[in-house]
């Protein structure tokens, strides 16, 4: 199998892109800019550039990418749905009789052992169920990405082949990237925890106050650790999908090209996860007001002592329209910092691999904009470009 299952271009470390500013040598006419078959120009990137790209490829490509979206998160959020229903019909009588307990009353370990088997259950069917959903998401982005670079079409389901062929060990690179900031979420966790107990005793508990400073300090020592290391591995599933590359190698692969670059890519990465966050939580504000209409006319036909189930059936409007903001913000919060880092992987491959020119020649237009150089060298492991 080729090294590179993508793109293709020179070995790795090679000849950096062109000579002249932004790939284009003068001639006659002045500057002449590189092909732009795509959603980008084929040379090094700008901010705007990689923005713009992003936005394009949205624009372009929404099909493809909202629909996979989504299909997966709404498919997700119904499986989950479905199980809590079956749960909550399988304990439902245990979890009134605990509900009904008096606060000096103790739940009788058969009514409990039922009630945490159901949650260990439904945490492990939503682990599992987020894991296969992110690495389809992680991995259709830049499958679709690779074609909006070329300014070429691509079917719904051909972007699904692509991402389900390669989920696997997607999951794998986002598992392992993860890993870097474990350390400092349990310490977050651990400050938190003790912050709890401190509120809540109002005693000045020792042990609290020394779980709330250890965090706190832990968390402040490991956290650039874990903001370094994840920038450096951040293009990894971009190199599995784009490459081929196994989970290790793809890991190894981005910190090959982030070097060098850390800063920047650092800061478009930031600043794209802010957009996303900032767009997400504007779109999910029009779900919630819809939901507190429905939600104030079932809790106001309620009991003075209402069951479990009714007050689940009461406010079934604002959980069904909480849902679907939540689902909405989580496409977007998921698609675009994912076409932001697929886009940085293929600066860092222009600007140091030379990728421009067989991006142009695979998407079949002049090479105008590029030096001179040569021929242009084949995909890794020779032959054409595999697509």
């Amino acid at each position: 199998m080729a090294q590179d299952a993508g793109w293709g271009g020179g070995a790795y470390g090679g000849a950096p892109y062109g000579g002249y500013p932004f790939g284009g040598p003068p001639g006659w006419g002045g500057w002449v800019p590189p092909p732009k078959p795509g959603v980008i120009p084929l040379a090094p990137l700008g901010l705007g550039d990689v923005l713009g790209g992003a936005f394009s490829t949205m624009g372009r490509y929404w099909k493809q990418l909202f629909g996979m979206a989504a299909a997966l998160y709404g498919g997700a959020t119904l499986l989950m749905g479905a199980a809590v229903a079956v749960a909550y019909s399988a304990v439902s009588d245990h979890l009134d009789r605990v509900v009904a307990l008096d606060h000096d009353e103790t739940a009788s370990s058969t009514d409990v052992v039922p009630l945490v088997t159901a949650g260990i259950v439904l945490g492990l069917l939503g682990i599992v169920t987020i894991s296969v959903v992110s690495g389809l998401m992680y991995a259709a982005v830049p499958a679709v990405l690779q074609e909006a670079v070329l300014g070429r079409p691509v079917a719904f389901s051909t972007v699904w082949r692509r991402a389900w062929a390669r989920v696997f060990p997607v999951i794998g690179a986002v598992i392992l990237t993860s890993l870097v900031a474990i350390v400092p979420v349990l310490l977050v966790m651990v400050a938190f925890f003790g912050l709890v107990v401190g509120l809540l005793t109002m005693d000045g508990d020792r042990g609290a106050a020394v779980a709330l400073s250890l965090g706190v300090v832990g968390a402040l020592a490991t956290g650039p650790l874990a903001v370094w290391l994840w920038i450096k591995v951040c293009l990894a599933p971009a190199a599995v999908v784009f490459e081929g590359q196994g989970p290790v190698a793809a890991l190894r692969r981005s910190a090959q090209l982030v070097k060098g670059d850390w800063w920047r890519i650092f800061g478009i990465t930031l600043l794209a996860g802010l957009m996303a966050a900032v767009a997400g939580y504007i779109a999910q504000i029009p779900f919630s007001f819809l939901g507190l209409f429905p939600g104030m006319l079932g809790t106001a036909s309620l009991d003075e002592d209402p069951s479990t189930a009714a007050v689940v059936v009461a406010m079934s409007g604002y959980l069904v329209a909480t849902l679907l903001g939540m689902t909405v913000s989580q496409i977007i919060s998921t698609t675009f910092p994912q076409l932001v880092t697929g886009l940085l992987y293929v600066d860092r491959r222009i600007r140091t691999e030379n990728l421009g020119p067989v991006l142009a020649e695979a998407a079949g237009v002049p090479p105008q904009g590029f030096p001179h150089q040569g021929p242009v060298p084949p995909p890794y492991g020779g032959g054409t470009p595999q697509w």
